[in-house]
């Protein structure tokens, strides 16, 4: 008998970046759309690297929790970036692992690479940034019930 794992595909597209989860004929799916969060980064003087992680780990977390309600995801991925997260203009995101409630995610297209985030003056000086995320994010109950609740 073959498990079926569920699917979870992220990949950048025309608009930005995209987020698919899959499990049997279920299935979520969002967009962050780069233009607008970008503009508002910037308008807020906020990191947009930096940000744009922390949305990615959020719209990973809901699509998931449309199609497997769970209290604690954990998230590994590996970020390579041209500056620290607070300076950087381009970003390397690698997914190494998903899973939800100890239901493992296949990752299928897990690799995004976006530039262009923030202007840079001459004076910047590009200088290889690595790390490892490595998080579990909860789910509060409360909406947990509610995702239980759109489920049935």
């Amino acid at each position: 008998m073959m498990v079926v794992s569920p699917v979870l595909v992220v990949k950048v597209n025309e608009s930005g970046v995209g987020v698919r989860a899959r499990f049997y004929d279920d299935f979520a799916e969002h967009d962050i759309i780069l233009n607008s969060v970008i503009t508002y980064w910037w308008a807020n003087n906020l990191p947009p690297a930096k940000k744009f992680l922390e949305l990615l780990d959020s719209v990973i977390k809901r699509t998931i929790n449309e199609i497997i309600p769970h209290k604690l995801l954990n998230l590994k991925y590996d970020v390579k970036a041209n500056q620290n997260l607070d300076e950087a203009s381009e970003i390397e995101i690698n997914l190494i692992s998903v899973d939800a409630d100890g239901v493992g995610f296949k990752i299928d297209c897990g690799s995004i690479s976006l530039n262009g985030l923030r202007k840079v003056d001459e004076e910047f000086e590009p200088k290889e940034f690595l790390t490892t995320f490595d998080q579990s994010i909860e789910t509060p109950d409360i909406v947990l019930k509610k995702y239980k609740e759109m489920k049935n």
